[in-house]
């Protein structure tokens, strides 16, 4: 049998019932905890950078304990800043990144990060899924931030067909209501951990299989 046409608003409301067992995104799950400044969200997600998730929110949280503000965070040396996030991947080069990013919002910014997309981007280790992740879950901005999980899903499903996640950001900013944007990484990131998975994906409990064209998918459970 054939699939039915993709219609991204029902899949997002099917994924969205799907995920309520699981665990939220990291950044979204810290921005419920209140940990949504522009600032504690950017340094969360240069944190979680090559780090799981599990490990990332531990971390975060562990770091916000002791510094929360701009002004807080510039207090601490850079040794400081590396004992709180050891636990990160490549927490050597994140941690001077990390005490940049106060120095720079107290000097320019009087400790307030804007919600201004060329500000972030222009901080060493931060790119387009940090930025956009930043914009949409601290400032409310429409922005599509596609990681790994986003990537993967939307072109097994068919509905961009890219090679990178940057060429799948441009395709899905194209192609997407504006008002799916913020929740599509919400979404997608704890489908992709626990449904939608990167080997053997859990096909035959999938709410969407209707719709997926499954592109790639060799084997499946």
């Amino acid at each position: 049998m054939g699939k039915r046409p993709f219609d991204l608003e029902t899949a997002m409301q099917r994924i969205d019932e799907a995920i309520r067992p699981y665990s939220p995104a990291m950044l979204f799950e810290l921005a419920q905890d209140g940990h949504d400044s522009p600032f504690e969200q950017l340094i969360a997600c240069i944190i979680s950078i090559r780090t799981r998730d599990e490990v990332s929110l531990v971390v975060a949280r562990g770091l916000f304990q002791r510094a929360r503000t701009p002004k807080e965070m510039a207090a601490l040396d850079v040794d400081e800043i590396d004992r709180l996030i050891h636990a990160s991947s490549f927490h050597e080069s994140k941690a001077p990144q990390i005490r940049v990013i106060a120095e720079r919002s107290l000097a320019e910014f009087d400790g307030e990060l804007p919600c201004d997309a060329d500000t972030l981007l222009s901080f060493k280790g931060v790119g387009l899924k940090c930025a956009n992740l930043v914009l949409g879950i601290a400032c409310g901005q429409p922005r599509v931030a596609v990681d790994i999980h986003v990537h993967r899903i939307t072109n097994r499903w068919g509905y961009v067909e890219e090679k990178t996640p940057e060429r799948t950001s441009a395709a899905l900013e194209a192609k997407m209501p504006r008002d799916l944007w913020i929740d599509l990484n919400r979404l997608l990131v704890p489908f992709g951990k626990h449904i939608c998975t990167g080997t053997l994906p859990k096909c035959s409990t999938c709410p969407v299989l209707d719709m997926c064209q499954q592109i790639g998918v060799e084997r499946h459970r």
